[in-house]
C-alpha cells in the first residue's frame, strides 16, 4: 500500500509508534483471524497503516473482559480510580504535540486543532479524577419515623461506548473518565476513519496504573456486526454512543431487548440568531467559532444562520472576508487553519447540499466549491439568500459552510429556529439582557450559547433534547450516568 507519511519521518514515527492491535484483559492481540483494515490520511487519500478489524467474537471476549473485572473494579478504591485518571491526563499533556500530531493525520483537523483537542480531552480525565471521591448517597428518618432511608448510588456495571471520528480524543475521555471514576468496566468502539487516538489513549491509561480488564478496546470497520451481539449479549449493563440520530434510533432498538441504561449524544441542527443590536464583531468572532471549529464537522457546529435584515449585509461581508482569508491544507503545519474533510462521502455530501442551495436561488459570496487537488477539501463558504426549501436547512451540513437567512421580528425568527426535530444547541447574539434571556429559555435546545460561540466545557452539562439525544456528559451531571440508585430499607428503630 502507499503510505502517506513516507516523505515525513516524524509523522511515520508518530504513527508507528501508535498500537494497532486489539486491547482485550489488558493485553494486545490480533484481531481473529488476523483481520485488519486501513486508515486513511484524509488529506491525501491515501493509507496510513493498517489496524486490528475485530470480529464479533473479539467483542464477545472484549465484553466477557470487562465483565469478569468489574465486581474487583467497583471495589477499588475511589481515590485510586481518581489517581490514576489524574496521572492520565498528566501524561497525556506531557505527550500533547505527538497526540496532536496523530489526529491531524488520521482525522484531518489542523495542528492548533488538534492541540486544542488534546487538551480538552485531558480536562475530562482531570474533572472526573476529582469526581470519583464525590459520589454521594443519603441518609433520611422516615416520615412516620419508624424506620431509615438509605440510599447509594453504585456502578451501573459494564459499559459499551461507541465514539465518533469528529473528535476521536476527546469523545472517548468524556466517556471512560466517568466510567472508570464511577467503578464500571468499558468496551470501547472507536470510529473506524480514526482508531490512532483511541489506541494511544489506551496504552497511556495502562501506563497511569488502570487494572487489566477495565478498558478494553475493539477497531472494527463494521460497527454493526461487532457491536449487536455485545449490546444484546445482556453482560453489558451501559450503552453510551455518540454519533448520527439515525444510528442512534437503531441502537435504542437493540438495547431494548436487555433494557440498557442508555446515552446518547445524537445530530443537531443548530441555529445561530443574530439581532439588530447585536455587537457584530463579537458576533463574527463567535460565527468562525461555531462555524469552522474542527471544519464544521462537529455536530454543535453552527448549521443555520438567521441575521436580522438591519445587520445581515454587512454581517455576510464580514463572515465571507474571515472565511476566504482562511489557509487551506493538510493540517501538519502551523499555517494551515483549514483541513479536509473526513472522506469522499462527506466531501460529497457538502457538494450536494450547496448545489441544491444554489440551485434553488442561495447565493455564493465566497467559496462554493470543492478545491482541487488530492485529499477532501471543500473550501470555506457563505450563501445569502439560502430559501428555508434547501436541504441544508433540514440536514446536518459537516462542513466550511455558512448559510444566511434574514428576518424581522423575534416570534418568527424563533418558529424557524426551533422547526427541526435536533435540539442540541443553539446560539444567539444581542446586547439586550432581557431578550438574551428570554430567547434562551424559549430556544428548544439542551444547550445554548449566549453571546458565545463555544459551549463545550468539561465541567459542564452537555447534550440535547428531541432527537439530539438522551442525558448529559461531562460536568457533575456526567458520572450519574455510569451510576445506579440503590435504596435500603431500614427498619426495626
Amino acid at each position: 500500500m502507499t503510505i502517506s507519511t513516507e516523505q515525513h519521518p516524524r509523522e511515520a514515527l508518530v504513527v508507528d509508534a501508535a498500537p494497532k492491535q486489539l486491547l482485550i484483559g489488558g493485553k494486545w492481540r490480533d484481531a481473529d483471524g488476523d483481520r485488519s483494515y486501513e486508515v486513511e490520511d484524509p488529506s491525501t487519500g491515501r493509507a496510513l497503516c493498517s489496524v486490528a478489524d475485530a470480529s464479533p467474537q473479539d467483542g464477545l471476549a472484549a465484553l466477557a473482559a470487562a465483565a469478569d473485572t468489574q465486581p474487583q473494579w467497583a471495589k477499588h478504591p475511589p481515590r485510586e480510580r481518581g489517581e490514576i485518571l489524574r496521572r492520565a491526563f498528566e501524561l497525556i499533556m506531557q505527550r500533547r504535540e505527538d497526540l496532536a500530531l496523530l489526529m491531524t493525520l488520521e482525522m484531518g483537523k489542523p495542528l492548533a486543532e488538534s492541540r486544542a483537542e488534546v487538551t480538552y480531552a485531558a480536562e475530562f480525565f482531570r474533572w472526573f479524577s476529582e469526581e470519583a471521591v464525590r459520589i454521594g448517597g443519603d441518609y433520611a428518618v422516615a416520615p412516620n419515623g419508624s424506620g431509615r432511608f438509605l440510599v447509594t448510588r453504585q456502578p451501573v456495571g459494564p459499559s459499551l461506548l461507541i465514539t465518533p471520528w469528529n473528535f476521536p480524543m476527546a469523545m472517548g475521555t468524556r466517556k471512560i473518565g466517568p466510567a472508570i471514576a464511577a467503578g464500571c468496566t468499558s468496551v470501547i468502539k472507536p470510529a473506524h476513519q480514526t482508531p490512532l487516538s483511541m489506541l494511544a489513549l489506551a496504552e497511556i491509561l495502562i501506563e497511569a496504573g488502570l487494572p487489566d480488564g477495565v478498558l478494553n478496546v475493539v477497531t472494527s470497520r463494521s460497527a454493526g456486526k461487532l457491536m449487536e451481539p455485545m449490546i444484546r449479549d445482556g453482560r453489558a449493563r451501559k450503552l453510551s454512543f455518540t454519533g448520527s440520530t439515525a444510528v442512534g434510533r437503531k441502537l435504542i432498538e437493540q438495547s431494548a431487548d436487555q433494557v440498557l441504561k442508555v446515552s446518547l449524544e445524537l445530530g443537531g441542527n443548530a441555529p445561530f440568531l443574530i439581532f439588530d443590536d447585536a455587537d457584530l464583531d463579537a458576533a463574527v468572532d463567535g460565527a468562525m467559532l461555531a462555524k469552522m471549529r474542527n471544519v464544521g464537522e462537529a455536530c454543535t457546529a453552527a448549521n443555520r444562520f438567521y441575521v436580522h435584515a438591519d445587520v445581515a449585509e454587512e454581517f455576510a461581508r464580514r463572515l465571507a472576508e474571515r472565511m476566504s482569508g482562511l489557509r487551506v491544507g493538510r493540517g501538519v503545519t502551523d499555517e494551515v487553519q483549514v483541513g479536509p474533510l473526513i472522506d469522499d462521502a462527506q466531501l460529497g455530501k457538502v457538494t450536494e447540499l450547496v448545489a441544491d442551495a444554489v440551485q434553488r436561488g442561495a447565493e455564493v459570496v465566497t467559496g462554493g466549491a470543492p478545491r482541487d487537488g488530492e485529499g477532501y477539501f471543500y473550501q470555506p463558504t457563505v450563501l445569502t439568500n439560502v430559501p428555508p426549501q434547501a436541504r441544508m436547512g433540514r440536514e446536518e451540513i459537516f462542513g466550511p459552510v455558512a448559510p444566511i437567512t434574514t428576518f424581522t421580528d423575534e416570534r418568527t425568527v424563533l418558529a424557524q429556529a426551533n422547526d427541526t426535530e435536533y435540539g442540541l444547541v443553539s446560539y444567539l447574539y444581542t446586547r439586550d439582557l432581557q431578550r438574551g434571556l428570554r430567547v434562551s429559555e424559549a430556544l428548544e435546545s439542551g444547550m445554548v450559547g449566549l453571546n458565545q460561540g463555544i459551549v463545550s466545557n468539561p465541567a459542564a452539562p452537555f447534550g440535547g433534547v428531541k432527537h439530539s439525544g438522551l442525558g448529559r456528559e461531562g460536568g457533575k451531571f456526567g458520572i450519574d450516568e455510569f451510576l445506579e440508585v440503590k435504596y435500603v430499607a431500614v427498619g426495626g428503630l
